[in-house]
């Protein structure tokens, strides 16, 4: 049985299209990139949710939450737990720049293991897993409003 877990992440886009990622080790899913965010405190929505934690991740206190991109679940090992997550996604526009130290700091207890901004066109064939898997397709498409895409399993990496 996996433990209920609610989260919110950015997808943070410079002028350019190119997107915000951390990379992450995850004791079941492996190394995969995903964009800024997580777990959500008691009672938070999942905007304010996803601010707080890009500021947490980034050290970045002048970044909005835009329209909702996604909602999706996935199973992934955190702490030690088995969980299944429930994520929104928003968008969010910002100018390209590299976390804070002090955010860098913090990165080791959320198994992050560096970040890079991603080009559009790295976007659609990536060498190590995004989370979640369809999002380049989501980012390149018209956007017609949120995409829920449900349930999806997350294959492991075992890229070094």
């Amino acid at each position: 049985m996996r433990t209920p877990r609610r989260a919110a992440r950015l997808a943070l886009l410079d002028p350019t299209g190119a997107i915000f990622m951390f990379r992450y080790d995850d004791a079941e899913a492996g190394i995969h990139w995903a964009t800024p965010g997580g777990g959500l405190d008691p009672g938070e929505s999942p905007r304010a949710g996803a601010v707080r934690e890009l500021h947490e991740e980034t050290g970045w206190t002048d970044v909005e939450a835009g329209e909702l991109l996604c909602t999706w679940e996935h199973d992934f090992t955190r702490l030690g737990v088995p969980v299944r997550q429930h994520e929104h996604i928003y968008l969010a526009a910002g100018a390209r720049r590299e976390p804070t130290p002090e955010a860098v700091a913090r990165h080791p207890e959320d198994r992050i293991l560096g970040w890079r901004w991603w080009p559009p066109a790295e976007q659609a064939d990536p060498y190590e897993p995004l989370w979640p898997p369809p999002l380049a397709t989501l980012l390149a498409g018209p956007r017609g409003g949120p995409v829920d895409l449900g349930y999806l399993p997350v294959a492991p990496s075992h890229t070094p």
